[in-house]
């Protein structure tokens, strides 16, 4: 198959989008800026940084150096969003991702790119977003599940339930 690294690479992107929506769906407004102590970053704050992060890093992801002179990332974690626009920030930065990726083929993964002056591979920088994405996205999937307590909705497979999701082989039959 063609592209097998940037299919598996947009794939991965896609699932992290998908599983961090599906907490912010179940967030109400006071949720999304609830923190768990005054050091602690709300999810808000969590997808302003991701949203940040993702626009200087992918806006001319090949061209131009991933942090962008315009970016203040301090401040993401300083101003705390509305509610309301926490969503549009989601989906505008994962936008700005897509964007960047989708055009790219496997041997682009060889070409050099820079992050703060010093260059990597795309591959290398693809493979370091994806590292840092995962951990927030962790984190907000993380806080949502707290705040919502019982009412949480998985969004992997729920407790117990693991056996109807595992394919069942001859050779796992022949040799209980």
């Amino acid at each position: 198959m063609a592209n097998t690294f940037t299919h598996g690479f947009l794939e991965m992107f896609r699932t992290m989008k998908e599983r961090g929506g599906g907490a912010l769906e179940q967030l109400s407004p006071e949720q999304l800026v609830w923190r768990p102590d005054p050091s602690s970053n709300s999810v808000a704050v969590i997808v302003n940084h991701l949203h940040g992060n993702m626009r200087s890093r992918w806006t001319n992801f090949l061209t131009g150096d991933g942090e962008k002179p315009w970016r203040d990332r301090d401040a993401e974690f300083e101003l705390e969003p509305a509610p309301e626009q926490v969503q549009e920030l989601w989906e505008s930065g994962w936008q700005v991702v897509f964007d960047a990726l989708e055009p790219l083929i496997d041997s682009d993964l060889e070409r050099m790119v820079k992050i703060r002056g010093r260059e990597l591979s795309v591959f290398s920088a693809i493979v370091r977003q994806i590292d840092h994405y995962g951990g927030h996205v962790g984190q907000i999937v993380y806080l949502a599940k707290w705040k919502k307590g019982p009412d949480w909705k998985t969004l992997s497979i729920a407790r117990g339930e693991s056996k109807a999701y595992v394919p069942r082989s001859s050779w796992l039959e022949g040799n209980k």
